[in-house]
């Protein structure tokens, strides 16, 4: 969970209020023994809630963010919980994770994921400019000797290494085109050759 969102946020505060209200209970002896092991049990019933609501999201949004291979030897993506696709691809053996953007010209690189790649996005030369929704920046040409995305395996792919800040790599137009068919339909994307 790289993210805590609010649902997250109230199942914590959940947790910490069964907790703070054994505590509280346990030091008050004085309390009625009934309504001691009543309450007990309500926040026992309530920290169960508030685990099986945690483990169905943790596991939900571990499923959907598997690709998988359909039957046909499609690329299936699901969209994530954000609304974009995500896509680990082996660029030079190295895994990189990937946002699928169709708005993006090219493969388009963080420093950070060029450098796990053997790339030395120091010793680049940024060239190159590409209009973002944070501005201007520059970029620098590359070749990735080899991209693999299931069972596809591409050689010497065009890419750019993008040398503004970027928190997620993008994978654009000009990797997808080499995809014979790229469908979105139902919550997933389906690419195909």
């Amino acid at each position: 969970m790289a993210t805590i969102d609010t649902a997250h946020l109230i199942y914590l505060i959940v947790l910490l209020a069964m907790v703070a209200g054994w505590f509280f209970l346990q030091s008050r002896p004085s309390m009625n023994k009934t309504l001691q092991q009543a309450a007990v049990w309500g926040l026992i019933f309530t920290g169960a809630a508030a685990g099986v609501g945690l483990w169905q999201d943790i596991t939900r949004d571990t499923a959907s963010q598997q690709l998988r291979i359909d039957a046909q030897g499609e690329i299936v993506l699901p969209r994530g919980r954000d609304g974009h696709y995500y896509l680990t691809a082996q660029v030079n053996d190295a895994p990189v994770r990937f946002v699928v953007d169709t708005g993006a010209t090219d493969i388009v690189l963080t420093k950070a994921d060029a450098a796990r790649i053997g790339i030395d996005p120091e010793g680049l030369k940024y060239l190159g400019r590409a209009g973002t929704a944070n501005g201007e920046t520059r970029t620098a040409y590359v070749k990735l000797d080899k991209v693999v995305v299931g069972n596809a395996v591409d050689h010497n792919v065009p890419a750019v290494v993008n040398d503004g800040e970027m928190s997620q790599s993008l994978l654009g137009m000009g990797y997808l085109q080499r995809w014979g068919r790229i469908e979105i339909s139902g919550g997933e994307l389906r690419l195909s050759r």
